[in-house]
């Protein structure tokens, strides 16, 4: 090849290269701007948000078989009739979803934000039939009445492919008030501490959450002592990461006791242990099936319990792994116990026919 080709191949080759590279970095940029856009829209008086990348999860393998073999419910008369008429179907053309949980007193309510492929004047035509529609804040809300009851769902179009809806009557004032406070940094240290976690929940401890997350251990063993150190923390996250054909779970539980941290680490590896020799009971080994059993024991070994310092906060993290395996068991054991054949009765023809050959 001549001097002249080998140039022209290598500039060809160079600005091919560098226009990958500018593709790639638009899109990384693209996706990760919508994920912070939407997680920046969460309200400053959360509770706790939960983010899921739709897009990123459907990819998964380990996510396809989960949906393979998951029941799959029949969709009910409403939402029959909103395929039907919008099209949209959250399983094709959602993309990602950022749900804000808040609390005041007794009542709770959730503000969401979505990102998709929406027919928006479909959407908009069908809501404005069963609801109503007025401005607010420079927006057009929606009030649709929630299954024939008294309560309503808000939502409005931030663009052609993101809507906010929540159940709260004022959407218009939660949109205008969104920026965060001083609670910001906190919020977004965490989101982005889990960037790499196509979904995720940030829980805000104000609560008493320990008693709800841990009533009952496995073994039917009741833990007070794990539920009044869970309630001393000041932030919980789960996340989770599909590797392949596994999930990988890391929950954190945060503190600002360095006593605190080792007390829940010491009562997790306590639970972990009586969990594992819960399920070597004999009693157990009856009742269990035995590929379930082997599951479950197989989960615990991969659970790692440690401690994080970063500082301003202590924390205990755990870590394991969901198989493909683990999935499996579940399905069986979902599906309840098979019966055996039943045997011929003694004076059924096929039983003479067999004993006459024999």
């Amino acid at each position: 090849m001549s001097k002249r080709k080998w140039i022209a191949a290598a500039a060809g080759f160079l600005l091919l290269s560098a226009a990958s590279f500018y593709i790639y970095q638009r899109r990384g940029a693209s996706s990760s701007s919508g994920r912070n856009d939407l997680l920046d829209s969460m309200p400053a008086d959360a509770s706790a948000v939960v983010f899921a990348d739709l897009t990123e999860l459907r990819r998964a393998p380990f996510v396809a078989q989960l949906f393979a073999w998951a029941p799959q419910p029949e969709p009910d008369e409403d939402y029959a009739r909103f395929l039907k008429e919008t099209g949209f179907n959250y399983e094709r053309d959602l993309n990602r979803l950022a749900i804000a949980f808040q609390r005041a007193a007794q009542d709770s309510a959730f503000f969401a934000v979505a990102d998709g492929r929406f027919d928006r004047q479909k959407i908009l035509a069908l809501a404005s039939r069963s609801g109503t529609v007025e401005k607010r804040g420079g927006h057009e809300i929606l009030a649709i009445p929630e299954n024939g009851e008294a309560k309503k769902i808000y939502l409005t179009f931030l663009s052609d492919d993101r809507m906010a809806l929540t159940d709260r009557a004022d959407l218009g004032q939660t949109l205008g008030g969104r920026k965060r406070g001083e609670d910001g940094p906190e919020w977004r240290s965490r989101f982005e501490r889990l960037g790499g976690s196509p979904i995720f929940a940030v829980i805000r401890q104000d609560a008493a959450q320990g008693e709800a997350l841990t009533e009952r251990v496995p073994g039917g063993i009741s833990s007070p002592q794990l539920s009044n150190t869970l309630d001393r923390l000041q932030w919980i996250t789960v996340a989770g990461k599909p590797e392949n054909d596994h999930l990988r779970v890391v929950a954190e539980g945060e503190c600002a006791s360095d006593d605190t941290a080792r007390q829940l680490a010491d009562l997790l590896n306590g639970v972990l242990a009586l969990a594992e020799a819960g399920l070597n009971d004999p009693k157990t080994r009856q009742q269990l099936d035995p590929s379930l059993r082997e599951a479950y024991l197989a989960l615990l070994k991969s659970v790692d319990v440690s401690k994080l310092d970063r500082g301003d906060t202590k924390s205990v993290r755990l870590a394991f792994e969901i198989t493909p395996a683990f999935l499996e068991s579940a399905r069986r054991a979902s599906m309840g116990p098979t019966s055996p054949p039943a045997k011929p009765a003694p004076g059924n023809p096929a039983a003479r026919s067999k004993k006459g050959r024999s």
